[in-house]
């Protein structure tokens, strides 16, 4: 009997009903009830219970293949917290050498802060101290469910994550969001939240990086990435975290994105923790109504088969899942796809080029420094 692997609270907690079935991609893809959360969660109390060993096949294929979009919380009336589950499975099924290298790879790279720093200056991402915030409009609200006392959105010591990945790959995003919310400070010394470590079968690890994060940014610490948002809120709690467009709510754009002499016809791809873990959702969609047609996509809640590291360990998968939800934007006729997520801003830039598509994926804050006087 295995016994420890689990939180036993939160495995008791699902009822079969199968009402996460129709919100899973993999169960979507397969047909096969292993490959639900349902089913997982019968390997879960199998491996806990001692029924299944340790190295059985199907655990091992099954923690692997899920995505974790954790897009099964949300229908679920027992409030089972399955994203917590499948982390405390992937400690179990990935401890050691048995962590997929390219994984490992990554969590080593993250936590060189100094090559982190590197990267941010010679990729120009943000940098520098907090501007004067600004003294016209009306405040930004409050974040979603923030705990009473949190900070104001123009309270010292609000500071921009810059990310560790984002840092290299994407530094325009930074930098757009620094210049769309200059009263936010950007140290360059930050150095990875943890979530790719809490999402790899390493939650420790996951946990230490995030509370050092915290210590990096005190205060509020506002972010472009809502997978990342997730998980120090998470650890840190709602109270210190702020994703991008909870920030900026309510602020008046006063402008407008125009392409080829009309209002600009754009998308949103959600993030899959952003929208799951935080309930974050609408803030996008009314920033996007401000500058732009906002075009509704009907899998916009539906994982883009990025999923953190899926798209890198999984990669056939990942692009079934991806193919369908670009057919899907080139029929919505779009000139854009919004995405609120590194992770999911690559997986769909890659795939939108490999297809010579013309639709374009930007992040938000891209997207926002982009309109013009109407």
């Amino acid at each position: 009997m295995t016994g420890d692997v689990f939180d036993p609270e939160q495995l008791s907690r699902c009822i079969s009903c199968g009402f996460c079935l129709p919100a899973c991609p993999t169960y979507a893809m397969t047909g096969d009830e292993a490959s639900s959360p349902r089913g997982r969660i019968t390997l879960m109390r199998a491996l806990q219970d001692g029924t299944l060993p340790p190295d059985d096949a199907t655990l091992a294929e099954q923690s692997s293949f899920c995505l974790g979009c954790r897009a099964c919380e949300p229908v679920c009336p027992a409030g089972v917290e399955y994203g917590s589950l499948l982390e405390q499975w992937r400690v179990h099924q990935w401890r050691g050498w048995r962590r997929p290298l390219v994984a490992r790879a990554l969590m080593v790279l993250v936590e060189q802060r100094w090559l982190l720093r590197l990267s941010g200056l010679l990729r120009r991402a943000a940098r520098g101290r907090a501007a004067t915030p600004p003294q016209a409009g009306p405040a930004p609200a409050p974040a979603p469910q923030a705990a009473p006392g949190s900070a104001a959105p123009d309270a010292p010591g609000a500071q921009l994550m810059l990310g560790c990945v984002e840092r290299g790959l994407f530094p325009a995003v930074s930098r757009a969001a620094h210049a769309l919310a200059p009263e936010l400070a950007a140290p360059t010394a930050q150095g990875c939240c943890g979530a790719l470590h809490a999402h790899n079968g390493d939650l420790a690890g996951g946990e230490r990086l995030a509370e050092r994060l915290g210590e990096d940014l005190p205060g509020t610490i506002v972010t472009t990435s809502g997978g990342c948002a997730a998980h120090l809120a998470s650890v840190l709690g709602r109270d210190r975290v702020r994703e991008l467009s909870t920030w900026l709510a309510d602020r008046p754009a006063g402008a407008e994105l125009r392409v080829g002499g009309r209002r600009a016809r754009v998308a949103l791809q959600d993030s899959c923790h952003l929208r799951n873990g935080l309930g974050v959702f609408a803030e996008p969609r009314a920033l996007l109504r401000q500058v732009a047609d906002h075009v509704e996509l009907p899998s916009a809640a539906t994982c883009c088969g990025a999923a953190g590291t899926y798209s890198l360990l999984r990669p056939k998968e990942s692009r079934r899942i991806l193919d369908a939800k670009l057919d899907e934007i080139e029929a919505a006729g779009v000139d854009l796809v919004v995405a609120v997520n590194p992770g999911c801003l690559r997986q769909l830039r890659t795939g939108l080029r490999r297809r010579r598509s013309a639709v374009r994926a930007v992040h938000l804050a891209e997207l926002l420094t982009r309109v013009e006087a109407p």
